[in-house]
């Protein structure tokens, strides 16, 4: 453990899978809360960004997004999953230098027919603003000082300067929430929207979400835009440890030959093949662990004075998950090697990881994550060699880039993965919509 003070705020950093599990996982009725964020939370999210909410308002949205674990949510969902797989894979066909883009438009579009129940007919423009609400918003975490000595929110407004700089940033993004919000909700008071979080969960009256209008869409927006980005992410550092790790690479791909077929009698593989494919489902953990999309978790406050091992942590502690040495503290921490994982947990993806958080505050869509991973993995490493098209560097991954991260060069397996490819898309009846997606990406 690393205590740090930052400003008017005590951080201790947990360095280690032992005391990350005694701190956050079994000390986790005590570490609930959030500090306060006044420029983060308050001005940009407008208070109702539930990952930085306090304990006491974050209980009602995590009580509505529960219905995102069930087994019946999953099964619905996952037949999605595995339609816009389906085109994703059409679209590494007719656009491979697009690879990238096609990460992005599977994983917004399956969390968007997750939340709305809808497959997703947005512009470039639209998905762009929607993934540049992640970027400004976790750009905006800790970037204030008002952030780090938040009670200087408690002077008058007038005083308050910084306020004309971050509240145009949070206007933007209520609107940008509110242009997607506004058209599902006029569908669900009309009886129009198709089975969906929205209209199921979380404003059927059965759920009984106490929230008002506003609530509801910061919960159902933010569902859509963690979901998208972080999906994003772990497929692009999958293409990176594709470069990086050929062996890997074919050893995982022997195994999806092995349960797939191989040539012209191989199909694609589905949700339902997990349990077989448990070196793919090794992988996933391996990406999350290898190349961390969050070095550090939002802090988890202590909401009493806590003993631990000799030490007394004041009420007001902050304690981070320190994601990098957590990840280090194993054999061969520099190597890709997903052998670490085979251990009979390989189909829980939050099983020893700690990339979704931890304790009660884990991330309620890891499971939906772990099926996403778990399906484009399997069927990329089945269909889709990749090769290095120019110099890059394997430990800098840009993850928030719009562009092409790092250069890659893409190639359909052969002909038969092709046309097994084409075959599925079109029985999924998603093979024309690849192809506008072609036609609408300029490079």
């Amino acid at each position: 453990m690393t205590t740090v003070h930052l400003g008017a705020k005590t951080w201790v950093f947990l360095n280690s899978k032992r005391v990350v599990a005694e701190i956050i996982a079994k000390r986790g009725s005590a570490t609930n809360t959030r500090s306060p964020m006044p420029v983060s939370s308050g001005i940009v999210s407008h208070d109702r960004r539930s990952l930085l909410m306090p304990q006491d308002k974050w209980a009602e949205p995590r009580r509505v997004m529960h219905s995102l674990l069930s087994g019946t949510a999953l099964q619905q969902y996952g037949e999605w999953q595995e339609t816009e797989s389906t085109q994703m894979m059409a679209e590494y066909v007719l656009k491979p230098r697009a690879w990238y883009r096609h990460h992005y438009r599977y994983a917004n579009s399956v969390v968007h027919r997750i939340a709305f129940g809808e497959r997703l007919i947005k512009s470039t423009k639209e998905l762009e603003d929607m993934q540049n609400c992640v970027t400004f918003f976790v750009g905006s975490i800790g970037t204030s000082v008002i952030d780090w000595f938040p009670d200087l929110d408690r002077l008058p407004k007038f005083l308050q300067v910084w306020r004309y700089y971050w509240k145009p940033l949070g206007d933007w993004n209520y609107d940008v929430y509110r242009s997607w919000w506004d058209p599902i909700r006029k569908k669900v008071d009309a009886g129009k929207a198709g089975p969906s979080f929205v209209r199921d969960s979380l404003l059927h009256p059965e759920t009984k979400y106490t929230g008002n209008d506003e609530n509801a869409m910061y919960v159902a927006l933010q569902l859509i835009e963690a979901g998208s980005d972080t999906t994003r992410e772990a497929l692009n550092i999958f293409v990176m440890a594709a470069l990086e790790h050929p062996d890997v690479f074919l050893k995982a791909r022997a195994e999806v030959d092995r349960v797939c077929g191989v040539g012209k009698d191989a199909r694609l593989p589905r949700l339902s093949d997990m349990e077989q494919l448990n070196y793919i489902c090794a992988m996933a953990k391996e990406l999350l662990r290898w190349r961390p999309i969050f070095v550090l978790t939002p802090d988890h406050t202590a909401s009493k004075d806590i003993e631990f091992e000799g030490y007394v942590f004041p009420e007001g502690t902050g304690f981070v998950i320190n994601e990098v040495p957590v990840g280090a503290e194993c054999e061969r921490p520099d190597d890709f090697w997903p052998e670490r994982w085979m251990d009979g947990h390989e189909t829980d993806i939050a099983h020893g990881l700690w990339q979704f958080g931890g304790g009660r505050r884990i991330c309620v869509g890891y499971r939906l994550a772990q099926r996403s991973l778990f399906i484009n993995i399997a069927r990329l490493v089945q269909c889709v060699d990749f090769r290095p098209a120019g110099f890059y560097n394997p430990k800098v991954l840009n993850l928030e880039a719009t562009d092409e991260p790092f250069p890659v060069q893409v190639t359909i397996r052969s002909k038969e993965y092709e046309e097994l490819i084409f075959q599925e898309a079109t029985a999924a009846e998603v093979l024309e919509d690849a192809k506008l997606v072609r036609d609408n990406i300029k490079l």
